[in-house]
């Protein structure tokens, strides 16, 4: 079996690439994404899929699931990774029929983000006697992710994903809708009818669940609870005129009740 022999300027270790041009049907994917370090393997791969797209194409989870074998769980996980990083922005919006329908934006890049210039290339035929020179590690790309906010606001949304796995919320997610849950709980509302009001009649086609809590959340809010009624105030201590030796509560000076039955006895 013949043995292949590398040349002085192939890499001894790691990927060789064999790249042929493309002059057509490509798409061009920065290495912010392609590299990410905070975003799985699958939502990386769902990223490039969408801006591979043509404008208009459906980008729903049934869409999406229909073409890969993830399935609609994994595919709603890597949407929100992609929202929480800014590659996909998703809100509701009332179409001139009155139907509620998801608009999705995709970012190549995300908003507020400046592009750095790629590394140079390295020398493509190195000398083997010459001692390498070491170069810094870029600096990689972050989006940071915001702390998770606590309380039970939180808790309570952080829960959901128990009672249904479609609503397995981002930080951003959670973030958002606290103040909601919030405002409930100022009004008097127990947990568990937050939770009931959340969890009620899911539809089926859930694309967007955060913004569904976020409606229901503003737009069923309870009324505050009516104002308790004062409590009655305490007549003044009094002490009696006759006797001068109890005291007693009335709302004007007079005798004490001894002394008021004791003279009724007398009159008798």
């Amino acid at each position: 079996m013949d043995t292949q022999h590398l040349n002085a300027g192939c890499p001894r270790a790691g990927v060789i690439h064999a790249n042929t041009p493309q002059t057509r049907r490509y798409t061009v994917v920065g290495n912010h994404l392609a590299q990410h370090e905070h975003l799985s393997l699958t939502a990386i791969g769902l990223a490039v899929h969408i801006q591979s797209l043509p404008t208009g194409s459906p980008v729903g989870i049934k869409e999406l699931a229909a073409c890969f074998p993830e399935g609609e769980i994994r595919i709603a996980t890597a949407l929100r990774e992609l929202e929480a990083h800014g590659y996909l922005a998703r809100t509701r919006v009332r179409r001139p029929d009155g139907r509620i329908t998801t608009r999705t934006v995709s970012y190549n890049q995300p908003p507020g983000e400046t592009p750095r210039d790629p590394e140079p290339d390295p020398d493509p035929d190195p000398d083997p006697d010459k001692a390498p020179v070491p170069a810094p590690e870029p600096e990689p790309v972050r989006r940071e992710v915001p702390d998770l906010p606590e309380g039970p606001a939180a808790e309570l949304l952080l829960d959901l994903r128990r009672h249904d796995p479609r609503l397995l919320l981002s930080v951003r997610d959670v973030r958002h809708l606290v103040p909601g849950v919030e405002a409930w709980l100022a009004r008097g509302a127990a947990p568990d009818a937050v939770r009931r009001t959340l969890l009620a009649t899911l539809p089926d086609d859930l694309d967007h669940p955060a913004g569904l809590l976020s409606y229901r959340l503003a737009n069923l809010l309870p009324p505050p609870l009516p104002a308790e009624p004062p409590a009655p105030k305490a007549d003044p201590i009094q002490f009696c005129d006759k006797c001068e030796e109890v005291a007693f509560r009335a709302p004007e000076p007079g005798p004490c009740p001894r002394c008021r039955e004791a003279a009724g006895t007398a009159a008798a």
